[in-house]
Parts: structure tokens; sequence; C-alpha cells
């Protein structure tokens, strides 16, 4: 008998007995049913699994994934499902602004006062606090007013506002007329106003500068304001029409010298500002000699403008002493068809 070596018969005894089984090892059929209920991102779904498999069998791995809700690990659709939302999200965000602009338009609409229906105090201070309708949209007023009077039965309107986003004469002037205008035009529209005042303040700091809110208008200047200018909107009744008239009263002569220095310059013809502040006849002529000195051009044009407004003065001037010689007699005709009855007595 052939004698075998160690390592041999090792060899051979491990051929006879077979591999040998770890205990409580899964036989294939098992680890097969516990892959069945894992996904392909290796968490726990049946349900999901089943499917997956299915669609493995068939041969349709490349179905459309959306990588958001975890269906795509690799991300390969990120960029098509981020353009999709940001496009969704664009269209709701301008929508919102247009629904919030067009409600906002019409809550201001719904909640302004008409002052040519109901000039009353309630009325004015709503619309100095929402703003009034004029031109093509609405004018907001400054936040610090105060209503003195407002009555129909005495036709007339007279308010005070605190200016306090100005920086300059100019601005203030430019910006309290168009308000001062808006509110006025929009309460002489009713019958029974006749009259409206429009007082305007600012606030000075010691070199007489304008103090301006601050911090997009949430810090407002404090101290005693200052009269600035006055705004005296009329309303004249006549046989040709009604006649609104405005006068500006109330500005001291430091104003409107800084007004006339900011508004005329050499190129501009200073005698239509004058004329309107006030000037003389000597003044104005001054300025346009000033204002047109070495352009022939200029000095024409301003001439012609003299020219037109000393003949609209005076045709003014020539109606209104024709209204009131007319006026006149019609008293003296009253007059004296009130004294013949006591004349013819016995």
């Amino acid at each position: 008998m052939q004698k075998l070596s160690p390592r041999e018969r090792a060899r051979r005894a491990k051929r006879v007995e077979g591999p040998r089984k770890t205990r409580g090892a899964l036989t294939g059929d098992e680890a097969e049913r516990l892959l069945s209920t894992v996904d392909e991102t290796g968490h726990s779904n049946e349900e999901r699994a089943r499917k997956q498999r299915l669609r493995r069998e068939q041969g349709t791995a490349g179905v459309e994934i959306d990588p958001l809700s975890g269906k795509d690990p690799s991300g390969a659709d990120t960029d098509r499902i981020i353009t999709r939302y940001a496009m969704i999200f664009v269209a709701v965000f301008v929508a919102a602004i247009v629904l919030v602009q067009v409600g906002w338009g019409y809550v201001r609409r719904v909640t302004t006062a008409t002052l040519a229906e109901d000039a009353s105090m309630r009325s004015v201070v709503r619309s100095l606090g929402m703003g009034v309708e004029w031109g093509g949209g609405f004018t907001q007023f400054p936040a610090e007013f105060t209503v003195q009077e407002a009555d129909e039965r005495t036709h007339r309107i007279e308010v005070s506002v605190t200016d306090a986003d100005s920086s300059s004469e100019l601005e203030a002037f430019a910006t309290s007329q168009v308000q001062a205008t808006a509110l006025s035009v929009n309460a002489l529209l009713n019958p029974n106003i006749d009259t409206v005042v429009y007082h305007v303040k600012v606030r000075r700091d010691a070199e007489g500068h304008f103090l301006k809110s601050r911090f997009f208008g949430f810090v407002r200047p404090t101290g005693a304001a200052s009269p600035f200018m006055t705004f005296v909107w009329t309303k004249t009744t006549a046989e040709d029409g009604v006649r609104f008239d405005c006068s500006i009263t109330g500005v001291d002569a430091a104003t409107q010298e800084s007004l006339h220095d900011a508004i005329t310059s050499k190129s501009t013809p200073a005698a239509l500002i004058n004329y309107v502040m006030g000037d003389n006849d000597e003044e104005i002529a001054q300025h346009v000699m000033d204002a047109t000195q070495g352009n022939e051009g200029i000095a024409e044009g301003v001439q012609e403008m003299l020219d037109e407004v000393a003949q609209r003065k005076a045709e003014e001037e020539a109606r209104r002493a024709a209204e009131e010689a007319a006026q006149k007699e019609a008293e003296e005709a009253k007059t004296e068809e009130a004294a013949e009855p006591a004349d013819q007595e016995p």
C-alpha cells in the first residue's frame, strides 16, 4: 500500500467532507427573497422593488426619472427640473405682483374720498391721508397735516401740511404746487366750495437748510415748523363759464430770491418767472436784459412773450372793468326801480 504524505491525506479528507456551512447563513432562495424587497437605492421597499425588477425584466431601465423625488440618484435631469421649477416660480411671482397692484389700485379708488361730491372734515382728512386722483394716477400728500376748516356751508377748505421730503426751496415749491393743485381742483369741482387754502410748512436747521426724513422716511425731523408759502385757489362763476384762480402768498424775500436763482439762468426767459412772483416792470426789464445779453434771438423771443403777457393783462383788466361797470349799472337800475313806486304815491 502506498504511503501518503500528510498534505495529500489532508487534501483527500477535505474532498470527502465537502464545503463547510456557516451557522445561521442564508440559503440561495432565502437571500433572493430578501433582496427582492430592497429597491435600487438600498432601502427596504417591497412595492418599489417589485416595480423596478419588473422594469429591468422588460428592458426599460432608461425610463425618465425625476431627481427631486429620489428616483434618479445620478441627477442626469437636474438642469431640466430646475429650469421648470424656476419658470413656475417666476410666473407665480409676477402674477402675485400684478394681483397686488391691481388690488391696491382698486382699494385706493374705493377708499379715496370724492371731494366733488362731499367736502367735509372726514373726506378731506381721508384725501390727505390716502391721496387724490390727479391725471392718470394718485397724488400723495405729506404724512404730517392738519385740517383747519372743511365746510360746504362756508364754501371754504383750509389745510396745512409739513413737507419733510424736499431738500431745497425749488423742490418744495414744485412738489407743493402739484399737491395744492390736485387737492384744490378736486375740491373746487364741488358746487359748494369756492376757496381752498393750502399752507405749506418746512423745518430748517440753524443755517436755514431744509431738514429731510431719513432711512426711507421712517425717521422724520423734529422741531418747530416754519411757514414756507401758501396757495390760495378760488373759483368764480361768470357768464362765460367758471374761472379758477391761484395766488401764492407768504413767500419771504429770502425764499423768493432762492427760487429766482434756482429757476432762472442766462438762457431762460426770466420775465415770466418774475411776472408770476410779482416783480415790478423795472425788475422784469432788468432781468430780461441780463438774460438776453449777447443773444438777439432770445431777446426777440422774450420781448414777444412780454408783449403777449402785457396784452393779456390789459384784456383781463378791461374785462374786469366792463364787468364792474355792468354790475354797477344793474345795481343802479334796481335802485331806480325800487324808488319809482315811492315817488308815485299820493
